[in-house]
Parts: structure tokens; C-alpha cells; sequence
């Protein structure tokens, strides 16, 4: 009966040996879209032109920085500016929400503005359109606005 048992624990083990060698390994999942952004989003950014309806504004943005800031696993990543002229399109401090269908391309300010942008390790560009009433002398800062920013 020792014998007869310790084959059948022999056999026991064996089988579980088996089994487990023919699993694959789960492949990784893929970082969502909106992890990577952030990442590549979160930093320090200075501004390096500014044009408003294609007209050069950088002069007024001088010492304009856009601080991001995000954390993985959240569709939201908050911004801070520092430099910003007294006429502005940019709130002190604020909050974008990813586009859900293109986040990679598209961001939602929290004061409603659509917000297009193309980010690289070393450079952002946003652009926008921008009617708000919003954080400074409106008519001053009406139009199409893209802001080119560096590390």
C-alpha cells in the first residue's frame, strides 16, 4: 500500500508540473492612451511662440510657464501658469479631462475650452479657440490661440 501511494503522489505531482509548464504567461496589458499622455504631459513647460490669429504675441509671454501635472490611472491632469500677462486666456490654475475618443490629440479645459495639443518628449503645442468671458479683458484675447512650449 506504501508503494501504491507514493505512485500516486508521484503522479499527482507530475500531473501539476505539467499543467502549469504549458501555461503561457499573461502578456502585459498595454498602457492606456491616456497614462502615456500623461506622462509625457507632466512637466515644466516654456513657452517658446505665441500667436493669436497668427499674430506674434510671444513679447506679452515673455516669462509665461505651464506647469502639468497628472497621475496615472485618471483621465484629469492639472495645469498651473506662471508669467501670464494681465490679459490672458489662461486661468492661474485649472484642470484638463482627456477627449475620450482622442485622447492623444484632444483635452478638455475645465472652463469648457477645447483644447488641441501635440506633445513630444521635449515639446508641447496647444491650440485653441478661445470666446470666453474669462480671466482677463475679453476682447483682448478673443481668436485662435496657439502656444508653443519647450522644456
Amino acid at each position: 500500500m506504501k508503494v501504491a501511494g507514493k505512485i500516486l503522489v508521484s503522479l499527482l505531482v507530475v500531473g501539476v508540473l505539467l499543467t502549469y509548464s504549458g501555461c503561457k504567461k499573461k502578456k502585459d496589458d498595454p498602457e492606456p492612451i491616456t497614462d502615456q499622455q500623461i506622462e509625457k504631459l507632466s512637466k515644466l513647460w516654456k513657452v517658446t511662440t505665441v500667436t493669436l490669429d497668427g499674430v506674434d504675441k510671444k513679447s506679452d509671454y515673455a516669462n509665461f510657464t505651464l506647469t502639468l501635472a497628472g497621475t496615472k490611472g485618471t483621465v484629469e491632469i492639472g495645469y498651473t501658469t506662471t508669467g501670464r500677462p494681465s490679459s490672458s486666456p489662461w486661468a492661474s490654475s485649472g484642470k484638463f479631462t482627456f477627449d475620450a475618443t482622442t485622447p492623444e490629440t484632444k483635452l478638455l479645459r475645465d472652463d469648457a475650452v477645447d483644447v488641441t495639443y501635440s506633445v513630444s518628449d521635449i515639446s508641447l503645442q496647444t491650440s485653441f479657440q478661445y470666446n470666453g468671458a474669462g480671466f482677463s479683458r475679453v476682447s483682448a484675447v478673443k481668436g485662435q490661440w496657439v502656444f508653443t512650449f519647450g522644456l
